[in-house]
């Protein structure tokens, strides 16, 4: 078994382990959502990291392998810090920051075939709480979901605090998550719980949770 945990939530699903171990066990996808490690080593100082006892861990020391991405339509947050090919339609999420101290706003590459586009949206209380150092806002990938109008299960290889898979189960789409650290999965599986128990309007109820765990 290639996985530690897998949780099935309505219709997202969850597995706990290296997505370069996962990733070639799952059927096919129609795109990718994500915001994959950058290698810049933010969890080190980020005071949110620290203040939730997180602060240290190796999310962030490296970048992510990006070569063993399924060949589909593709979102990917912090492109520019990779080796991608260049991309005529990139995502920006404008921040608009009134002059605080954190970046003024944020790029994700794609492989669209559409222009740039950019969203003006001020992360004020990021969804009741921000749990991990680097997560959007569900506004955020909701939009990003929208430029992906004929894509039924979306993937989101590096999972963190689920924020992708929330955005899914908001809009009726399948989402499959993948995420090694234990209490980020832990975290995401709950914020996919609760964003069932809120269900936008013509979202169908979830089926009930199912976990496996795999004994090393």
């Amino acid at each position: 078994m290639t996985y530690v945990r897998k949780e099935v939530i309505g219709d997202c699903v969850l597995y706990q382990g290296d997505c370069l171990e996962v990733m070639p066990t799952l059927g096919a996808v129609d795109a990718v959502v994500t915001d994959p490690p950058y290698g810049i080593g933010i969890t080190k100082s980020s005071r949110l990291a620290k203040s939730r006892g997180l602060g240290g861990k190796t999310w962030d020391d490296v970048p992510a392998d990006l070569t063993s991405l399924p060949k589909v339509p593709s979102i990917v947050w912090g492109g520019n810090y990779f080796d991608l090919p260049p991309t005529r339609a990139p995502l920006v999420w404008d921040k608009n920051n009134a002059g605080r101290d954190f970046a003024d706003f944020e790029m994700a590459w794609t492989n669209l075939d559409m222009v740039a586009r950019r969203i003006v949206f001020r992360p004020m209380n990021m969804d009741g709480g921000k749990q991990h150092p680097t997560q959007k806002p569900i506004a955020v990938m909701e939009w990003c979901l929208g430029f992906l109008p004929n894509a039924e299960t979306i993937l989101d290889p590096f999972m963190g605090s689920g924020t992708t898979l929330v955005a899914c189960a908001k809009l009726g789409r399948k989402g499959i998550g993948i995420e090694l650290d234990p209490d980020y999965f832990d975290i995401a599986c709950k914020r996919v719980e609760e964003a069932y128990r809120q269900p936008d309007m013509f979202v169908p109820a979830p089926a009930k949770l199912k976990q496996e765990a795999f004994d090393v």
